[in-house]
């Protein structure tokens, strides 16, 4: 007899503008607490069709959190708690490339990291984390199968987009000065934005299928043109393109769902699980 394939449960974490689906059927809230604290805000219960679905707004649902102060060790851990296999992102980003035009999707691949302040790891040794140190591999950041789930249904949509791109990750809150963001087309950089690091390496440490579609909003500060980004510009055009994203979920959620996941799902927790390094037996934790 064929093992039977394992049902699929799709986390979607939203970000400016996509923080409030009301794509789902039978929406319910639930509160949560985790060993890392609260999550961002309540984890929002439903269904796409006949798929099983969690919501969560990574800045809360008034925008009140920025994006350092954004607790995404709780928010990963909370939507794994729930039994998600798959996250599906979105984040407004600024483009570096003048052919990645505002309004444009694209389904990033790569990340350069720029933050400073952020927990990167469940394994800080910390009384609540697991024991072990996990050096999580990066080389692909996200799940390849999940992404390109996602291009086909842009490319059925018929929506601008662009099947591969490297995010930088800054700080923030504040936007980059006009050398910072030379520097960073410079490096290699394609889009600009606050929140992919530390998610994407928190959502590989904990096996998930995790895919990332990024919404560009504006050309940073980099063009001589004399237009510059502003929080104005950025709620506009993500306000003007929410409904893309809300109709992309709605085409590539069930293409996820009727996947046999089983082997890949696998294969992402056993690289979790084989990249921590765990003390030898008797060796007694030096945390207070």
């Amino acid at each position: 007899m064929l093992p039977t394939k394992k049902p699929v449960k799709i986390g979607i974490i939203g970000g400016s503008g996509l923080d409030n689906l009301e794509i789902f059927t039978n929406r319910q809230e639930k509160f949560v607490e985790t060993p890392y604290g609260k999550p961002s805000d309540a984890l929002i219960l439903g269904k796409v069709g006949d798929v099983e679905c969690v919501c969560l707004a990574r800045h809360g649902r008034g925008h009140t959190v920025m994006p350092t102060n954004i607790n995404f060790r709780a928010n990963i851990h909370a939507l794994k708690a729930e039994g998600c296999t798959h996250l599906l992102v979105t984040t407004a980003c600024g483009s570096l490339r003048e052919q990645i035009h505002p309004g444009d999707i694209a389904v990033i691949d790569q990340f350069i990291d720029r933050t400073t302040k952020r927990a990167q790891t469940f394994y800080d040794g910390a009384y609540s984390s697991p024991r072990g140190v996990c050096h999580i591999p990066m080389h692909t950041p996200f799940c390849e199968d999940t992404r390109q789930l996602i291009i086909e249904s842009l490319k059925e949509i018929g929506l601008r987009h662009h099947v591969k791109g490297t995010m930088i990750t800054i700080e923030g809150p504040r936007f980059s000065t006009k050398s910072e963001s030379l520097m960073f087309r410079s490096w290699g950089a394609d889009l600009i934005n606050m929140t992919t690091v530390p998610e994407v390496i928190l959502a590989k440490e904990a096996g998930l299928c995790y895919a990332s579609i990024a919404m560009t909003t504006d050309y940073d500060c980099w063009r001589d043109s004399g237009e510059m980004v502003n929080v104005e510009s950025v709620l506009k055009t993500f306000k003007d393109n929410a409904e893309n994203g809300r109709r992309l979920l709605l085409n590539v959620i069930p293409k996820i769902a009727q996947k046999d996941w089983t082997e890949i799902i696998q294969a992402h927790n056993d690289t979790a699980k084989e990249s921590v390094m765990l003390p030898p037996p008797g060796t007694q934790s030096q945390t207070v």
